[in-house]
C-alpha cells in the first residue's frame, strides 16, 4: 500500500523501504509498482524501475498479428499504462491500435462498475492491460463489458498474477481468451486446468539480466526499458 485511503490505513511501502535499507540494501530494482512516484520517494537509496510491457508486447503481436487490435485500461487509473503499452505496441506493428478504458470503482476492497466502454473495441482484439490480477474480479468485469461491446476476441496482460480469493472462477470466463503474466509471483493458486487453458508466464530474467549489467558498467538504462528487443526470436536468444 502506498498511500491512506481510510484513516490509519498502513502506508506498507515505506515500511517495506525502511526495512531493506536497515539490512544494508543499496539499490533497488523492481517491474511495474503500482504507484511510481510513491516507490521512488520512500526510498533514499538508488532505484530503478522496468516494464513488463516490453515483453507482453511481442506475444501479442504474434497471437494477434493479422488483426486490429485495441488496448484496453480496466480503469481510468490505468491509462497512462495502457497508453505506454500503446506506444511500444505501436512501435512493434508499425500500425495505430486504438484505446479503450472501462468505469471501475474501488471502496474498501470492493470493485464496482466496469460496465460502460468508453472506445471502440467492437470487431477487434481487445487487449486488457493492469499491473496487478488479484481476485480476477476487475478482469471478468472488463471481459463481461467488452463482451457486450463487441469484441472479436479478449486478452488480459498483468505483471504480478496474485491469483488469490475467487480467481479461478472469475478467470474461466469463456470470452477470456489468454492472460499473459510474469514470473515474478508463482502461480500457485491457480488450478491446472486454468493454468493450463488460460495462462502464459513470460520470463522476465533477461530484461532484468541486462539492466543488472548495465549499472554494473555504469551505463544508462534508458535504451534498454525504452526499446528492450521487440522481437520474440530476440526474447527467446536471451532465456
Amino acid at each position: 500500500k502506498d498511500r491512506k485511503t481510510k484513516s490509519r490505513d498502513p502506508v506498507t511501502m515505506k515500511y517495506m523501504a525502511l526495512l531493506m535499507e536497515a539490512v544494508g540494501t543499496n539499490h533497488v530494482m523492481t517491474m511495474d509498482v503500482h504507484n511510481i512516484s510513491a516507490y521512488q520517494n520512500a526510498f533514499r537509496i538508488p532505484t530503478d524501475l522496468l516494464e513488463a510491457r516490453l515483453l507482453f508486447a511481442p506475444f501479442l503481436f504474434q497471437l494477434a498479428c493479422e488483426e486490429e487490435i485495441v488496448v484496453v485500461s480496466p480503469d481510468s487509473g490505468g491509462v497512462k499504462r495502457a497508453n505506454a503499452f500503446h506506444e511500444t505496441l505501436s512501435e512493434l506493428t508499425h500500425t495505430t491500435p486504438g484505446k479503450a478504458f472501462l468505469e471501475k470503482h474501488r471502496s474498501e476492497g470492493k470493485v464496482s462498475g466496469g460496465e460502460a466502454v468508453i472506445g471502440d473495441v467492437k470487431g477487434k482484439v481487445a487487449i486488457i492491460i493492469d499491473d496487478i490480477i488479484s481476485s480476477g474480479k476487475t478482469i471478468r468485469l472488463a471481459v463481461e463489458a467488452l463482451d457486450r461491446a463487441g469484441a472479436k476476441r479478449i486478452f488480459a496482460c498483468a505483471t504480478h498474477g496474485l491469483f488469490v480469493g475467487n480467481a479461478n472462477k472469475e478467470l474461466s470466463h469463456p470470452r477470456l481468451e489468454r492472460v499473459l503474466i510474469t514470473d515474478s509471483i508463482k502461480p500457485f493458486r491457480l488450478e491446472k486446468i486454468i493454468l493450463d487453458q488460460k495462462i502464459i508466464i513470460l520470463d522476465s530474467s533477461a530484461l532484468f539480466a541486462k539492466a543488472m549489467k548495465r549499472i554494473q558498467a555504469g551505463d544508462s538504462l534508458v535504451n534498454l526499458t525504452q526499446h528492450f528487443p521487440l522481437s520474440v526470436q530476440e526474447l527467446n536468444s536471451l532465456s
